[in-house]
């Protein structure tokens, strides 16, 4: 369903109807005043609400579609379906935009539910297929959105010219806001300490230092954006450029903002888009240049991600950085497959493994694997499915010790298998399991079946 475009409607001073005199009506004449419309009401009679209400023109009449003269905005809010039709039928004619309550086959526009922290509104839209889940969100909204961004809003329009004139440069004025925004400027502005927090503002408009550049080496978890951190959120959403894996889910790069350069060094066995060491020197020199950037891994970024190379160069290059853990892959499929990695009576331990080819031979400490009451966690084992096998069978495994393939975990389109481990190699043919899957091997295999959650 096409939710429409989201717009704010500049209404002061402007003609508006409402036609219908009930309590709904009643609170469509709210909106619309709080909007400092001028407001008439057509209705052959008005509710005790709208009745005592001294800032409206009341018509006591049927509706006709010469009461559209002169009106910029319509809303239909009667009991009758046949009126509510006709005043749809009547203010499309004329290219007027109209409302109908609960009838959204008859709009041209629908009001969105609101959160209002004057001057900043939030408006919670559906397209009018759902309007009580729009208001409960509004309602959740509204238990964590503090009544202080008002005062902050007044202090960055008090602002808004002098940081204009100073910083005549579009993106470094923007870095300067989002630095007043993120520390304490703003934290003492939201508690109601206006003096001191404009005072603050002045001091660093006054003395700025060159803009430094920054890199997030950020964890974007196994692929449902659910699972990312509130902290990585918002760095994705400072970011003015970001560097990607091939195994970062779209859903994820959806989260950055919308303007931020978008920069694929996705890397695959045998092809090497970019090599890690380029990699590196890229973000060294974009944090150079003075830009916020992004480094978004799949699933954790210490964990088979390489995060610590990286980060060494950047502290080697004096370049400031942060590292935001993700839910690595292990850990967010195993539980989105109804798989404990750990049991009491089936697996004591769990070691993660790569499954990275080098010169066709895995380099593991296979006696170390081939242990009693313990889980492997593979990683990157779809195209050592063989050599894996082989492996650990050769070192002692019970060819029939469970084992699970979970591609594309935690997503949408998460698919899993389960088979001896003897049939590993097979089944990753059977079912043509591609990247990124991830494959889980010991008894807690068995408890898929009355714990799969998810199925």
């Amino acid at each position: 369903m096409n939710a429409g475009l989201a717009v704010f409607l500049q209404l002061e001073g402007q003609p508006c109807l409402v036609v219908g005199g009930g309590q709904v009506a009643a609170r469509k004449v709210e909106r619309l005043l709080e909007a400092a419309a001028r407001v008439t009401v057509v209705a052959p009679q008005l509710c005790p609400e709208l009745a005592e209400h001294s800032h409206i023109q009341h018509r006591a009449e049927c509706f006709q579609p010469a009461h559209l003269e002169s009106v910029r905005l319509v809303v239909a809010a009667t009991s009758d379906a046949a009126v509510n039709r006709a005043v749809s039928v009547a203010a499309q004619a004329r290219g007027l935009p109209v409302n109908v309550v609960d009838s959204p086959e008859l709009c041209t526009f629908t009001l969105p539910a609101v959160v209002t922290r004057a001057p900043i509104q939030i408006a919670i839209g559906t397209g009018g297929a759902a309007p009580l889940l729009a208001r409960t969100l509004r309602t959740r909204i509204e238990t964590w959105l503090p009544a202080g961004y008002s005062l902050l809003a007044a202090l960055l329009a008090r602002y808004r010219g002098q940081v204009s004139e100073r910083i005549t440069d579009p993106d470094k004025r923007r870095r300067f806001w989002e630095q007043v925004l993120d520390g304490s400027i703003a934290e003492l502005a939201v508690s109601g300490q206006e003096q001191a927090a404009a005072q603050q503002l002045e001091a660093m408009l006054q003395h700025r230092e060159p803009m430094r550049g920054e890199v997030y080496l950020v964890g974007g978890g196994p692929g449902d954006p659910d699972l990312l951190s509130f902290r990585a959120l918002r760095l994705m959403q400072r970011a003015e450029v970001v560097i990607h894996d091939r195994l970062v889910a779209p859903a994820l790069l959806n989260l950055v903002r919308r303007d931020a350069e978008r920069i694929h060094v996705g890397k695959q066995q045998g092809c090497h888009t970019i090599p890690q060491a380029e990699i590196n020197q890229l973000m060294i020199k974009l944090a150079g240049q003075g830009r916020r950037v992004l480094r978004l891994k799949g699933g954790d970024p210490f964990i088979f991600g390489r995060g610590g190379e990286e980060i060494a160069d950047l502290a080697a290059h004096h370049i400031p950085f942060q590292v935001v853990p993700g839910i690595t892959a292990a850990s967010g499929c195993a539980c989105y497959a109804g798989i404990p990695l750990t049991h009491r009576d089936y697996a004591h331990t769990c070691i993660f493994v790569t499954g990275h080819i080098k010169d066709d031979t895995l380099n593991l400490n296979w006696q170390t694997l081939v242990q009693p009451l313990q889980t492997l966690a593979v990683y990157m084992g779809v195209g050592a499915a063989q050599i894996l096998t082989t492996g650990l069978l050769k070192h002692g495994m019970d060819p029939t010790t469970p084992a699970a393939v979970i591609e594309h975990g935690t997503t949408p389109r998460q698919r899993v298998y389960t088979a001896p481990l003897q049939q590993l190699p097979e089944l990753v043919k059977t079912h043509d399991i591609k990247p990124p899957s991830l494959f889980i091997i010991g008894k807690v295999v068995t408890l898929r079946s009355q714990l799969a959650w998810r199925d």
